[in-house]
């Protein structure tokens, strides 16, 4: 078995996330995702887990996380490996308490999408009422 790292280019790390150049540029910019490394001429060299933690972003996105938010958390996951019996014990309530913010506001999502859905209820009601 091959110790091989097998990289990517930022376009193919955008096709593979489903996200824009834009967006990931503008998260390397803010900190959340540095890249693994540069090639010769500068350009922006990624991993797989460089991809795992932009598909971590990506799905603290639609719950309204902040970027200050998704960085706190992934500092939280970065410390983890290495981490002392007293600092895991920090980072997994810091864990429980990101989980139980994720999990109300997944509430509110699911209770807004409810309210979609009837809304389209009514368009349609209103649409088969015409000629």
């Amino acid at each position: 078995m091959s110790d091989v790292t097998q990289t990517m280019h930022i376009g193919e790390l955008a096709d593979r996330a489903e996200m824009s150049l834009r967006t990931i540029r503008h998260y390397d910019e803010v900190g959340l995702l540095v890249p693994s490394g540069r090639t010769t001429g500068g350009f922006r060299v990624y991993t797989d887990g460089d991809l795992e933690r932009l598909l971590v972003i990506r799905r603290m996105k639609p719950l309204g996380f902040s970027l200050e938010e998704m960085g706190d958390l992934l500092s939280i996951v970065d410390g983890l490996p290495g981490a002392d019996a007293e600092d895991t014990a920090a980072r997994a309530a810091r864990l429980d308490a990101f989980l139980e913010d994720a999990r109300a506001r997944h509430a509110k999502l699911v209770e807004r999408a409810g309210m979609a859905e009837e809304f389209i209820g009514t368009l349609g009601t209103l649409r088969a009422a015409l000629p």
